[in-house]
């Protein structure tokens, strides 16, 4: 395996996953503020569940992101 061209797919990757996420979160508070649906000053619950299928791994990350 070659190290250095493995780390950078793996960094491209996350980088996708990052930069879409990012947007799609951004997307979703912006609107449910504007329903009225969220507190401005709250918190939102996300969650990423990383799957690995080939190798049988899963992998969640939770966070509360803070509104204000």
């Amino acid at each position: 395996m070659n190290e250095d061209e493995f780390n950078m797919q793996v960094r491209k990757f996350l980088k996708e996953v990052g930069v879409t996420s990012q947007r799609e979160i951004e997307k979703a508070v912006r609107e449910a503020l504007e329903a009225g649906k969220l507190d401005p000053n709250g918190s939102v619950k996300a969650s990423v569940l990383l799957k690995l299928e080939d190798l049988g791994v899963e992998h969640t990350v939770e966070h509360s992101i803070k509104l204000s």
